[in-house]
Parts: C-alpha cells; structure tokens; sequence
C-alpha cells in the first residue's frame, strides 16, 4: 500500500479517490516512472501519460473502483504503440536519442548527506538500468506488482493475460534482478 494512502475502513482497502482529477494527480509521477522505464526517452513518457490520461477522461462515468485497471491498461497500449513505430524506424538513419544525465529525475532525500545521497542516486540508476534490461513482459508484471503494488488479478487485466503468466513473469522478473543486482548488495 502507498503511504498516505487513505483506506476505506469497512475493506481496508485503498479507498477510492474522490474525483478523477485526484486520481490523475495521484497516479502521474508513478505512471509516469512506469513509461520512461518503458520507452527509454522522457519525451516519449510524458506524451505517453498524457495520452493515456486524455484517454481515461471518456471513462469519468465508470465507477472509481475501475479507473486503476483502465488507466494502467490504457498505459500500457500507448507504450506497446510507441516501441512498435520504433520498430519500423531505420536505426541507422535516425538512431534513438541519448538520455543525458541532465534529464534523470533525482530521486535523493534533501535531507541525506552527500554520500548518502550519492548512494541513492547510484541505487536508483543501477535499478533502472537492471529494470530496462529484462523482457518487456517481466518488466510491466515486476513494476505493476511490486512498485505501483496491484493485485494479480489487476496486473493480470492490466497486462491482458492470465494470473499465472503475471506470477510467472513476476518469479522470472525477481530472479533476474536479484542476479543482476546482487553484487551491488
């Protein structure tokens, strides 16, 4: 569960947001890590976000409870959309631009000292780089599990396949990272 998370005190479960804007707000920095681990360019995710925020406006009327499947749903398709016309670019004629460290998003405590900061910084790009390493499918079932925290049923109907590919994909996901990783521990 996010911390601040208000919940719903007959479920205890996350309580709906009150409004769609709210919902909106709440969700861009998260989807908007989700795209750019994703798409590789931060142009591209924030186009990416905002797309799939416009989109979800035409499902104000469904019910609260909804809008985290279709907005995460809706996500994903305009990624998949992005990567395929990537595909079909000539790479040696228009190769993908550089991320320059200018555009990375500091992610460090204010409050850290230097090293500690520092530390940070190099575990959350070390994170990164390991998450952009695995297969797409591993990658989308590792970051809707465990860092936005869905349910498997949810990611499942995020990611239009079933709960033991999501588990499976999750296992396969976690062991890769923990390889990759490990000697960074």
């Amino acid at each position: 569960m996010l911390v601040g998370t208000p919940l719903d005190p007959q479920t205890e479960a996350p309580a709906p947001p009150a409004s769609l804007d709210a919902f909106l707000a709440g969700i861009g920095p998260r989807a908007f890590r989700f795209a750019e681990a994703g798409l590789r360019h931060r142009e591209d995710a924030l186009d990416a976000v905002q797309d799939a925020m416009i989109k979800l406006l035409a499902y104000r009327d469904r019910p609260a409870s909804e809008w985290t499947p279709l907005f995460w749903s809706i996500l994903r398709s305009r990624i998949v959309d992005v990567q395929r016309r990537r595909g079909f670019r000539l790479k040696f004629w228009a190769p993908a631009p550089e991320a320059d460290g200018e555009s990375s998003i500091d992610w460090a405590d204010a409050a850290a000292g230097p090293a500690e900061a520092q530390d940070r910084r190099e575990a959350y790009t070390r994170m990164v780089q390991a998450l952009r390493g695995l297969p797409a499918r591993q990658r989308e079932a590792f970051t809707l599990r465990v860092l936005e925290e869905l349910d498997v049923a949810t990611t499942a109907k995020v990611m239009g396949c079933s709960e033991g590919s999501v588990k499976t994909h999750l296992s396969r996901a976690r062991e890769a990272l923990q390889q990759q990783l490990e000697d960074f521990r």
